[in-house]
């Protein structure tokens, strides 16, 4: 009996969801509150799944115990992470609630507070819970029908422990309708874009299609933050110092940053002076929030064209370099000095990731086929038709519990990895996006977070049925898990704990057709939300055209270093300092050279300094339209 494995997990946990935080968010600059509550969400919910598994082979352990009603020291082994009995509950109890008062009250204040035009504590706390009056009265809406059919059905008693059951069954059946949509789709998905991603061009062709919307996006985020910004140029001109306003005014300004900035613009009030209105409170307001959603938009489209153009200049590098006969790998644009040599980066990217991807594809289809499989079958203990089931029974049979945690931390890590990856691929909530080197902003992490804990409860609910561990579900088990145990069931609704938590699940089999026949893709294009299909116009049309931007941004990028070249050569040549450049040229006595070269050395010291021209094109997006506001 040891610890060691419990508190290895804890912190090997804490520093997992503390490195993917510092990778995607600005945690120097953004609220800290905001960094605080986002690591506790993801921490807590990565917990639960890498943790499970350990009650999971502690329960085995116990129902060895109970059905032989032995002792610790006979047959029953003890397994090696086993902890007192005490530990898991209390532990349980302090993730899974701490995690469901996040989701449902902490995190959508704060994600609302982050969105509020208003320009106090007061007023952006009002606004925020204006904001989700809708979403917690629909949600108390449902605790109201239960406990009303509760109060009028004869025999059933409320207290705490059914008060509590009902609220976490409230948000475990939210969490299991988002879930099995989730599932349905990325069970296929997942498997097909591995394999598809070793077919040579598909990925570059995915990618074209996919810069071609990023593009749409950029331009229409410009430019509705440009029409914002001329509101606020406008209302900048009607509020002067000692105006009633100017303290709210100062804040609005103060928020556009500085490549952004408009208390410089060269704009006359007097040309806008008949479509010039007083601002009020309420429209400062509204502006306000108007500026804060358009300048997150922009921000994101602007990373996620950065991110999408250097993917697809890379793709297009390995397609051209699989020809390639010296086994050398070329790039296009060098970035920086490679950390392994050319030929090595040719096997890796030409033929190895080929082959990988094949490898992923083949495992994904077997473990989507399996949960499917159980998904239909969990419920049915004789005989026992779950894959799952009978896995994690074989191996408590030989007291295997390494092998059951394993398995289990595979089964949990696969639906976390089908479920989580596809929250952000949906068109609807692309408002939220995740980017890497640091570049997330704080409404997208909030939003993480909340998914992360909405999901991942029912989702290892739903796993524990799998495995027939719920005693809820196999009627004959004698002992449930300490998760399950805090957690509790509906018994108290037997619809929602004899049907609909059982049989819904097996909706996924219906998802999952949808997403193999591209149903829901197809549905999504013909009501404007433009899907990747191979046999579709449009898609063909965006596929040209995203790869006529790539064009025009390689021209661009080559246009600069051509220049940035010249301007090397021209130094080198005539000997003028990198310091130098951006001052005009002091008259040179004797310096022997001639009139015709000092007077080119002086037109070029005239010149703009080398740096204007040599934009790090590889770590900044195109040129924003608004530069120059």
């Amino acid at each position: 009996m040891t610890s060691g494995p419990l508190i290895t997990e804890v912190v090997l946990t804490f520093c997992l969801a503390a490195f993917i935080l510092y990778k995607y968010s600005d945690w120097k600059r953004q609220n800290i509150l905001v960094t605080f509550g986002v690591l506790i969400a993801w921490y807590f919910s990565f917990l639960i799944i890498f943790v499970l598994p350990l009650d999971v082979s502690s329960t085995v352990y116990r129902q060895c115990i109970n059905l032989h009603n032995e002792t610790i020291n006979n047959s029953c082994k003890v397994p090696w992470s086993h902890v007192p009995d005490y530990v898991l509950p209390n532990l349980w109890r302090v993730v899974y609630w701490s995690s469901q008062v996040l989701t449902w009250l902490l995190l959508p204040l704060m994600q609302s507070y982050a969105k509020a035009g208003e320009f106090t504590v007061k007023g952006k706390l009002k606004s925020a819970l204006v904001d989700n009056a809708i979403y917690y009265g629909s949600y108390l809406f449902i605790c109201g029908v239960l406990l009303i059919y509760i109060a009028i059905k004869p025999g059933l008693h409320l207290d705490g422990q059914k008060l509590t059951a009902i609220a976490s069954s409230a948000s475990n059946t939210w969490g299991l309708l988002l879930l099995v949509g989730l599932l349905g789709y990325a069970l296929v998905d997942i498997p097909r874009s591995f394999w598809l991603s070793a077919t040579p061009g598909h990925r570059l062709q995915l990618a074209y299609f996919k810069i071609a919307k990023v593009s749409a996006d950029k331009c229409e985020a410009e430019e509705t933050l440009e029409d914002i910004l001329e509101s606020i140029q406008s209302m900048k001109s009607c509020v002067t110092h000692g105006d009633p306003l100017y303290y709210e005014m100062k804040t609005v300004i103060d928020k556009v940053p500085r490549d952004l900035n408009i208390r410089n613009k060269v704009q006359s009030a007097g040309a806008h002076a008949d479509s010039m209105v007083s601002p009020t409170l309420k429209s400062l307001v509204r502006i306000h929030q108007q500026l804060i959603r358009a300048l997150h938009t922009s921000k994101r489209t602007a990373t996620q064209w950065k991110l999408a153009m250097e993917k697809v200049i890379l793709l297009e590098d390995v397609q051209r370099n699989r020809h390639s006969r010296d086994h050398m790998f070329k790039h296009t644009f060098p970035n920086t000095k490679p950390l392994i040599s050319p030929t090595i980066e040719w096997y890796w990217r030409c033929i190895i990731e080929d082959y990988i991807y094949r490898g992923f594809g083949i495992i994904c289809a077997i473990l989507s086929a399996a949960v499917v499989w159980s998904e239909l079958t969990f419920f049915n203990e004789s005989p026992v038709l779950s894959l799952f089931a009978l896995f994690i029974s074989g191996f408590g049979d030989k007291y295997d519990y390494f092998s059951i945690e394993l398995l289990s931390t595979i089964i949990i890590a696969y639906l976390c990895f089908c479920a989580y990856s596809t929250v952000l691929k949906i068109r609807v909530l692309n408002y939220y996006y995740l980017a890497p080197h640091h570049q997330t902003d704080e409404q997208s992490l909030i939003f993480s977070g909340i998914m992360l804990c909405r999901l991942t409860p029912p989702m290892c609910l739903n796993f524990l049925g799998l495995i027939h561990m719920d005693s809820h579900i196999i009627k004959h088990q004698l002992m449930e898990t300490f998760y399950t145990q805090v957690m509790g069931h509906m018994e108290v609704v037997s619809i929602i704990s004899d049907g609909f938590n059982i049989y819904f699940p097996m909706v996924v089999l219906a998802f999952c057709l949808a997403t193999y026949f591209s149903l829901g893709s197809r549905l999504l294009s013909f009501i404007g939300f433009q899907q990747f299909l191979d046999d579709d116009e449009l898609t063909t049309e965006l596929i040209e055209e995203g790869r006529e931007l790539v064009n025009r941004e390689k021209r661009r990028r080559q246009r600069s270093e051509e220049t940035a070249e010249r301007r090397r050569e021209y130094i080198e040549r005539f000997g003028i300092g990198k310091q130098n450049i951006s001052v005009p040229a002091e008259p040179v006595i004797n310096s022997g050279l001639t009139r015709d070269s000092t007077s080119r050395s002086n037109l070029l010291a005239a010149a703009e300094p080398i740096a204007d021209y040599q934009t790090d094109y590889r770590q900044q997006p195109p040129r924003n339209l608004f530069d120059d506001i």
